[in-house]
């Protein structure tokens, strides 16, 4: 694995190598999975290369680039930062996890950065299928959008399968619905009420899709 940070021509090559067959960037040079959250505010995809992002910035006069996959040490991670801060872009490491219930400080804490959020921005995780879903649909509600309306940014069409681990993410969205939806603001909900172990030890996946996830896809 590219430990970083890029220092030379040396360690360039070095974070290429392993963004593109240890990362699987080489598939992201042909599929981005980029789609609008927020039409002129907010958008996703997945972990963009340098030139994706220079592309991205000047269509969309992007503002920040939120990763959700947390600080990494490879090669992907050290290229989009150093892209980042080459285009003018504010990153933001933001990680959540796609196999776990939401952690409710970690929503707390999106929120957060959310309301000083400099946007357009744009939101990536590795494929842009799972974490970006559910980082979507938090940013829809804290809109003032429905659960039904963030749950649509976890689709097969983005590549999630909801009946995977990753569908723990789709029954955090449905709890609320049925939970407290037109009674209690997510937030005061998320804050008072939500009980992510509770909803770890309900939800059950399935095994083929377990198995597509995590040794096809090579998710995170």
């Amino acid at each position: 694995m590219f430990e970083g940070p890029i220092t030379s021509a040396k360690s360039r090559r070095a974070a290429w190598i392993d963004s593109l067959f240890v990362d699987h960037a080489v598939f992201r040079t042909v599929w981005d999975n980029f789609h609008v959250v927020i039409p002129g505010k907010l958008y996703r995809c997945n972990h963009p290369t340098p030139s994706r992002l220079a592309r991205l910035k000047q269509r969309l006069h992007l503002k920040s680039l939120v990763n959700l996959r947390g600080h990494r040490r490879c090669g992907s991670d050290a290229l989009s930062r150093e892209a980042a801060a080459r285009l003018g872009l504010r990153h933001v490491d933001m990680a959540f996890e796609s196999r776990g219930a939401p952690h409710r400080e970690r929503i707390l804490r999106f929120h957060g950065l959310y309301q000083t959020m400099q946007f357009p921005a744009l939101m990536h995780c590795k494929s842009g299928a799972d974490r970006a879903g559910l980082a979507a649909g938090l940013a829809i509600l804290f809109e003032g959008g429905t659960a039904a309306e963030a749950l649509r940014q976890l689709s097969w069409r983005f590549g999630h399968f909801n009946h995977s681990p990753t569908g723990v993410l789709d029954a955090f969205f449905i709890h609320y619905a049925a939970t407290a939806e037109g009674r209690i603001p997510f937030l005061d909900w998320v804050r008072d009420d939500y009980d992510e172990v509770a909803l770890r030890a309900r939800f059950r996946a399935s095994g083929l899709s377990t198995f597509i996830n995590a040794r096809i896809l090579a998710r995170e």
